[in-house]
């Protein structure tokens, strides 16, 4: 993923936005490397294409961020994803 490709902090929203469908595989990479028990620094180089030694804060800020928009996926938004399958 290239840096534009991506912001800093996803939307915040109940529902599923546009962002989290263009950004689904990416929230599954997350989880995996979660899963993995990789480092942040390395999932955020490999993931987000951010250097974490140049810019430390933001890049654990989209790493923390973007997680948690995976979890929420995990636990509310697939709720939107099987609604809309079936719409």
């Amino acid at each position: 993923m290239r840096e534009g490709d991506f912001l800093d902090e996803p939307p915040r929203s109940e529902h599923l936005t546009d962002y989290d469908r263009a950004h689904f595989a990416t929230y599954l990479r997350l989880l995996d490397a979660e899963a993995d028990t990789a480092h942040w620094a390395e999932v955020v180089r490999v993931i987000f294409g951010l250097d974490p030694d140049e810019q430390p804060d933001r890049a654990q800020h989209v790493h923390e961020t973007h997680l948690a928009r995976a979890r929420w996926m995990t636990e509310n938004g697939y709720r939107d994803l099987l609604r809309s399958a079936y719409h």
